[in-house]
């Protein structure tokens, strides 16, 4: 215990008289929980509309008015002229062209309306295809309107939708926990790696080779700041996430830590692997960058798991970040117990015994 003690003092010193690192852990967290959950949004607002209107009656009049007012839309101009209009889409002023054709509101009184026609811009496919359904709503919502208005009629409401879990469908709460996931993967797995490589680089894990520390109090030694740093900010995460977005967990608190500590553990343990491969910073650096991109995109952080193919899908359960997704949002959403989760905690557990197990046996001490 005393050389376990020393060595940690070596640590956190050395940590501490980093110039960069000690800023990085607050500054970080406080960038990206305030910054991030704004623009990185599905949610398709300002989309560019230019109208072609050979109809010039009421109905076209009433879906001008509509669509101006709208805050998913963006007006950019009404013209009779559809080389016009497709001269905005071209130059990516507009991103959807609306054709009301003449007549249509003669046929729309005889029961055979002409069609509208809806162009989009299919560079930007997201935009695009949210931008053609929001199009088609409001299209519709403006002659039901003026329909009720012409001839009062009470309809039948068939449906009574309710959002379960996150009543708003605001994408800041399905945002947040995603982020605090990407935190603890980039701190809890790049501190750790890049510390043991810089050691490497200055010659100084030489005078650790030279002593009796086994290799397993060594490797203990380096992970317990950086799991210290995780809950850190962790805590700081989830107390923006409070205080900012009005988010806090449905469920246990303790749920999230307690899978928190063992995603932590799997992550550091990752670091310390690539970096005992590894024999400078930038071979770490980028071995690192290869797995966060493959967690960030097939864990389920942005895009569902469900929408990938089945060989996709398979590929999912080897990789922990997808088991501390799923917690995360069942705890913070749901409210969901570890009764619950107990698959997701058990694997969590499963890949911090086999990360840390790794990473101390493929340390090698050269004398």
């Amino acid at each position: 215990m005393r050389t376990l003690r020393v060595l940690l003092e070596k640590e956190f010193r050395q940590f501490v008289r980093n110039a960069f690192l000690p800023k990085m852990v607050i500054m970080f967290p406080l960038l990206v929980m305030l910054v991030i959950p704004w623009v990185a949004t599905m949610d398709v607002r300002h989309v560019g509309v230019s109208i072609v209107d050979n109809d010039h009656s009421e109905a076209s009049r009433r879906i001008i008015e509509k669509i101006r007012s709208s805050d998913y839309f963006s007006l950019k101009g009404v013209t009779e002229s559809y080389e016009a209009a497709y001269a905005t889409l071209e130059t990516g002023d507009a991103d959807v062209i609306l054709t009301i054709p003449q007549d249509f509101e003669l046929g729309l009184g005889s029961g055979s309306p002409k069609r509208i026609g809806v162009d989009v811009n299919g560079t930007n496919s997201l935009k695009g295809g949210l931008g053609s359904q929001y199009m088609t709503q409001i299209v519709q919502q403006a002659l039901t309107e003026l329909r009720q208005e012409q001839a009062p009629v009470v309809t039948a409401d068939f449906f009574a939708v309710q959002n379960r879990y996150n009543p708003t469908l605001n994408y800041q709460h399905f945002m947040v926990p995603a982020l605090m996931i990407i935190l603890l993967v980039l701190i809890c797995g790049f501190l750790p790696g890049i510390n043991l490589v810089s050691e490497k680089e200055f010659g100084t894990i030489e005078q650790i080779n030279v002593t009796p520390v086994s290799r397993f109090l060594f490797t203990l030694a380096k992970l317990i700041p950086y799991w210290i740093i995780g809950f850190v900010v962790l805590t700081i995460s989830m107390l923006l996430a409070w205080w900012v977005y009005g988010l806090t967990p449905a469920g246990s608190i303790g749920s999230v830590y307690l899978a928190a500590l063992f995603f932590i553990f799997t992550m550091s343990g990752l670091g310390i692997i690539i970096a005992n491969r590894s024999s400078t910073m930038q071979q770490t650096m980028f071995v690192m960058f290869f797995f966060i991109m493959i967690f960030v995109l097939m864990s389920g952080l942005l895009t569902p798991i469900e929408s990938m193919p089945a060989w996709a899908r398979a590929i999912t359960y080897l990789l922990p970040p997808r088991y501390f997704v799923e917690v995360m949002r069942s705890v913070y959403l749901k409210g969901a117990s570890l009764v619950e989760l107990w698959p997701q905690y058990l694997a969590l557990v499963g890949y911090a015994g086999l990360f840390n197990a790794v990473a101390a046996l493929t340390y090698k001490k050269q004398s």
